[in-house]
């Protein structure tokens, strides 16, 4: 709270450890401050509601007042929303419902409060956090960019259990309020005041002065929605929009996820049966998704990504990063240069062996942050300020400040190997050089470095501004300083980051290879390539294996299976097919030629690929192949999921990834792998590993010892063990 005359606290009764505290102010506003003792944001518990309403019982004993303002205590967050642990400590459905009626009961002191309640909103206002902000009588945000308003909870596979399915439609639209309660977007400042969300938008200085003058003019009546909210909430237009949205939501979705189909029909039941009904409907179906296996999935993975952002990865400290060079312009180096420059805010510094590269790595970024103008996203100034981040060069000019050199060339050895000696030639001794392979060991990579300490890989995904997965990949040298400097700098890149082990294929790629050999092996079989494809989409990948190889390219995807093969035995062996692919120059979409067309224009998909294309009928007279759909899609889509299981225990048992959440993270925020499901290990203790052990010996009797469990599986089912607790 801002210090001034009119400010003069009248009473402070509270205790230091309480989250809410209460002042009158001398013009007779009282102010509510929400602070969470010892911790970095506020969320909300369920034990905070007999504080708040003791607060409330202060105000209405306060005399002559005129109102509250509800602000924050801390610096840059209202409220990040309630506290999920919450749910963990429910063993039923009712537990969860009753869970949301406490904060329907609490919000509705709010609502129903005779005086003016205006929320002053700075920062994160989301989930539990918006729904009590949408309870008071008025909402005045700060416009500072820190500022996001948002009900993200189906991303958890639940819905807004606190009256938030309610009053959003009811304030802006229903249409609107579905828009941003089925997808989980979050509103900047302007955003909000645009949809209505928020009465007001102004300067971080006078927020809590703007909101003060709102509670001296009293409780406002609120204007009736736009003529075209209030036709599709009629009972008119309302069964076409519903049907309109159903679609929309189950074309997403394949019906995998619970928590959108249930908001629909809570904000109907709303709308149709009046609000009292619509409370009830929402909290029940609060309760009964909090106990769905999609949402503890869900859950399981914001738990572990939020871990991984609190862990180092090593044992020691990070080195500070002050500079980053790149070595490769292409798309892969681009990439690279552009989260490091935009979200890490690092200057960058690129050498690619002509101009044309550094060009184009200059409008990869270019392009990007054209597209954010565009879109009033971020302003030409700040373009201006974060091109000016990178530069460029065609020799080791400027790679003497670097802290960090990450190499994105081709995936040459001998090429790798070289920049290595020329890196450690040209930069000062504590440079890192960290090398950005798919496939080639670290160790050999690092066994030519003068300092092989500080030789580590950092393997990213493409298209690089949108993976969100980085492995890190120590080799037996590597010293846990290096190790801790390459997590840190992921971080700073916007990336989450596992520690994997230097074998082939690392971890993501040798989960995956077997995973698209085995529908290469249907293909053999003469299933049509978009039947195989569809049976892993509709299992819940956002793209299918063979669609996935042609975005990929399929010579870069299938160069890794010699390796595999040479390191890891004959499981990873490809469907001989390849081989005639690949010699008719066939390389997927970079080339226009794959198992795919490339010619009409084609709609956008998840990261790459998109949904309507064509087989390119060619490639089965290539293959000496008769389409035919035989099998059953859940058997297509078992085939190629039961290996990807195998593989990624195998992963474990040897060490190369750290922990089954380390391997859950990889394959959904690597592969794609389907987030309802958690994982393979959450999906392994869904199954039962006993089940999928049967499964496995089943198929390889039908199509042979590629399938046969592994030792530590195996065990895991004898011992009726589970991945997790």
């Amino acid at each position: 709270m801002a210090q001034s005359e009119k400010e003069t606290i009248m009473s402070e009764t509270q205790p230091k450890q309480s989250v809410f505290s209460f002042s009158v102010r001398d013009d007779k506003v009282g102010v509510i401050t929400i602070d969470v003792p010892g911790e970095k944001v506020n969320t909300l518990k369920a034990e905070f509601v007999e504080q708040f309403l003791t607060v409330f019982e202060m105000a209405q004993q306060a005399s002559g007042l005129k109102g509250l303002v509800i602000v924050s205590g801390k610096p840059d967050t209202f409220i990040a929303g309630a506290d999920i642990t919450m749910i963990e400590g429910c063993q039923t459905e009712e537990d969860a419902t009753e869970l949301a009626e406490k904060g329907q009961r609490l919000f509705a002191q709010i609502a129903n409060y005779p005086l003016p309640v205006v929320a002053a909103i700075h920062g994160a206002c989301l989930g539990g956090g918006l729904e009590l902000a949408l309870a008071c009588h008025i909402r005045v945000c700060s416009l500072d960019d820190k500022t996001r308003l948002g009900l993200p909870e189906v991303q958890l596979g639940l819905l807004p259990g606190s009256g938030g399915t309610q009053r959003l439609p009811r304030l802006i639209g229903v249409s609107a309020a579905l828009d941003i309660i089925l997808t989980g977007r979050q509103l900047k400042a302007k955003q909000a005041q645009r949809l209505g969300v928020v009465d007001d938008a102004v300067p971080l200085e006078i927020l809590l002065d703007v909101a003060v003058q709102y509670v001296k003019k009293g409780i406002p009546k609120r204007k009736p929605l736009a003529w075209s909210q209030r036709i599709l909430a009629s009972t008119l237009g309302r069964p076409l929009l519903f049907h309109m949205v159903h679609q929309k939501t189950r074309a997403k979705t394949h019906g995998h996820y619970p928590a959108p189909e249930r908001i629909i029909n809570v904000v109907r039941t709303g709308l149709e049966k009046g609000l009292k009904k619509g409370f009830q409907a929402e909290a029940k179906a609060f309760g009964e998704l909090a106990m769905s296996p999609e949402s503890a999935a869900l859950r399981s993975l914001f738990f572990a990504s939020t871990s991984l952002k609190n862990e180092t990865g090593s044992s020691e400290q990070p080195a500070e990063i002050k500079s980053v060079g790149i070595l490769g312009g292409g798309l892969m180096g681009g990439g690279i240069a552009n989260v490091t420059m935009t979200r890490g805010n690092l200057p960058v510094r690129i050498k690619d062996i002509n101009q044309n590269g550094i060009n184009q790595a200059l409008k990869y970024t270019w392009d990007i942050l054209s597209k954010r103008v565009k879109q009033r996203r971020l302003k030409s100034s700040d373009r201006s300020r974060q091109m000016a981040l990178i530069s460029g060069t065609t020799d080791y000019s400027g790679f003497r400040q670097a802290d960090i050199v990450v190499e994105a060339v081709f995936e040459d050895l001998a090429l790798k190997r070289k920049m290595v000696a020329e890196v450690e030639e040209h930069s000062k001794p504590e440079t890192i050089f960290a090398s950005n392979t798919s496939s080639l060991p670290i160790c050999q990579i690092a066994e030519i470095a003068s300092r092989p300490e500080q030789v580590i890989g950092l393997h990213y995904f493409s298209p690089v501004d949108k993976m969100p997965l980085v492995e890190v990949i120590p080799h037996a040298g590597t010293s846990e300083k290096t190790i801790a400097t390459a997590v840190a700098l992921a971080k700073k890149q916007g990336k989450t980051a596992i520690v994997v082990g230097d074998k082939a294929g690392f971890y993501v790629n040798r989960i995956l290879s077997p995973y698209i050999n085995e529908a290469g092996y249907c293909l053999a079989e003469g299933e049509p390539i978009d039947h195989i494809d569809k049976a892993l989409v509709d299992f819940g990948f956002p793209i299918g294996p063979i669609n996935l190889l042609d975005e990929v390219g399929i010579d870069v995807g299938t160069k890794i299976i010699p390796i595999l093969v040479a390191q890891l035995g004959s499981r990873f062996t490809a469907p001989g097919f390849l081989d005639a692919v690949l010699k008719d120059n066939r390389k997927g979409k970079k080339n226009g030629r794959g198992f795919y067309s490339y010619g009409a224009k084609q709609n956008k998909f998840w990261p790459f690929g998109n949904k309507t294309k064509e087989v390119d009928a060619s490639i089965y007279s290539l293959l000496k192949i008769k389409p035919h759909a035989k099998m059953q899609p859940s058997d297509i889509a078992q085939r190629c999921m039961m290996l990807m299981l195998n593989e990624a225990v195998r992963c474990l048992d040897e060490g190369i990834i750290r922990s089954p959440r380390d391997g859950d993270i990889g394959a959904v925020f690597g592969i794609g792998f389907p987030p309802f499901l958690g994982g393979p290990f959450r999906y392994i203790d869904r199954l039962g590993s006993d089940k999928v052990v049967a499964i496995l010996r089943r198929l390889e009797q039908q199509h042979g010892e590629r399938f046969i469990p592994c030792e530590y599986l195996v065990q895991m089912s004898e011992q009726k063990k589970k991945f997790y607790k």
